[in-house]
């Protein structure tokens, strides 16, 4: 089983206009909901892949109970810990005439340190019995209060049970998360992470590779960077890794990385080395851009991109 991390998730609505006039009125065509936030993506992500999953993290109000009940349409268990307040909604609007994604996030609701401790309790009982997690995936922000440590904290939990856990953050979260003893398996920063991470302001081809395998030197087995249509890039004990990627009719490229992490857990949970994890994950995050519906993609076009990823080593 995945155990999948959201501790800031969202109500996301997609908002489709035909030119976006900044201090207009901007009238949508289209507007779809989704349960959202990077861990809800990578959740939907492996449910497609025919993988188990729980989802947990924070929900609260009336727009958590939203969540949780798109969740149980998507046959998603979730075991969330409830705060007060009310979960956050993102806004991410596409403009058809520029062919591009302008996004709006809030910030979401306070928690307490109390609730941080309640999430890592829940997290705990995942580490043995029957419902335990093979992988746990943590995505994206924390709300309001939350202390910067609490990342840090599920590697450890993750280190002391022998689980791997894949980190998708950036900022500050991911900073202080690999200060701590217990590494992360996996991380999948995208290259302004990597600049932060590197105190570089600009990054050359041959430099991006470099900086993947200084990470994974330092402790990380994996270090993903990725690179958009241009795919992805590989660290790892087996050496250096390009995934090559074909051009696709990109519809909605929001939640593509999350559902690279999906797929990452998706095929280490089966038992997949990583450079062929790698091409399951961009056949997985290729197939995601090709559909409008945020964290979605058809298993056929995944299935079809399989087989056209190229993995190439390079180092």
């Amino acid at each position: 089983m995945i155990l999948t991390v959201t501790a800031n998730a969202s109500i996301d609505k997609r908002a489709v206009v035909k030119k976006a006039v900044p201090g207009a009125v901007n009238r949508i065509r289209e507007c779809t909901y989704s349960a959202g936030g990077k861990g809800l993506n990578v959740s939907r992500a492996v449910r497609i892949a025919g993988a188990e999953v729980t989802a947990t993290g924070f929900l609260a109000g009336h727009a958590g109970r939203y969540i949780a009940e798109k969740l149980a349409e998507e046959n998603i268990p979730a075991d969330f810990v409830w705060i007060p307040g009310e979960t956050r909604s993102c806004l991410n609007i596409w403009d058809e005439e520029k062919q591009e994604t302008t996004e709006y996030l809030e910030p979401g609701p306070a928690c307490t340190a109390e609730d941080g401790q309640k999430l890592l309790d829940k997290i705990r009982s995942y580490t043995e019995g029957s419902d335990r997690a093979e992988i746990i995936t943590v995505s994206g922000s924390v709300p309001q209060g939350c202390s910067a440590g609490l990342y840090r904290e599920i590697l450890q939990i993750g280190k002391d049970h022998g689980i791997r856990v894949l980190l998708d953050t950036s900022g500050k979260l991911l900073e202080d998360a690999l200060k701590g003893e217990a590494q992360p398996f996996l991380i999948k920063p995208n290259l302004d992470e990597i600049r932060m991470l590197t105190g570089r302001e600009t990054l050359r081809t041959g430099e991006i590779s470099e900086a993947a395998e200084v990470l994974h030197r330092k402790g990380i087995e994996a270090v993903v960077i990725s690179l958009g249509a241009e795919g992805a890039v590989l660290s790892c004990p087996q050496g250096l890794f390009r995934a090559i990627v074909p051009k696709v009719t990109a519809v909605n490229t929001v939640g593509c990385g999350d559902t690279m992490v999906g797929g990452f857990a998706v095929a280490l949970s089966r038992g997949a080395g990583l450079p062929e994890a790698l091409r399951f994950a961009s056949a997985v995050s290729a197939a995601a851009a090709m559909t409008d519906r945020t964290g979605f993609y058809l298993l056929s076009d995944m299935e079809e991109m399989l087989g056209r990823i190229e993995i190439r080593q390079i180092g």
